[in-house]
């Protein structure tokens, strides 16, 4: 049940990225440029990455295929981390966006290893 909601919820945040890049660039704070890039990569990076990860880890239904999904969120909250360090970001962003990242993390790698 953990696996079917934690997944669930990893291809919802994905779709944000994915169908609504500039919504998604807003709540991260992203400034928008003259280039489109920065909607390509919320697309790619910030969508369709997390959506295809939870969809695969359905489709193979294998521990460690959430596992997998959960070391790719820890990467994302140890980003979190380091950039507190060194790039002084809104820490109640940092907070709530890490803080998911870090329950998805757990939920992932506790059920599955």
């Amino acid at each position: 049940m953990i696996n079917l909601i934690a997944t669930l919820l990893t291809i919802a945040f994905g779709l944000f990225g994915f169908l609504a890049p500039r919504y998604t660039a807003a709540a991260l704070d992203l400034e928008p440029t003259k280039s489109t890039m920065g909607l390509s990569e919320m697309r790619a990076s910030v969508g369709g990455l997390f959506v295809f990860m939870g969809v695969a880890a359905f489709w193979l239904d294998q521990p460690i295929a959430y596992a997998m999904i959960g070391f790719a969120f820890v990467g994302a909250a140890l980003g979190r981390v380091v950039s507190l360090i060194f790039d002084k970001p809104p820490l109640v962003k940092v907070l709530v966006f890490g803080g998911i990242e870090a329950v998805l993390a757990l939920a992932f790698l506790g059920v599955n290893l």
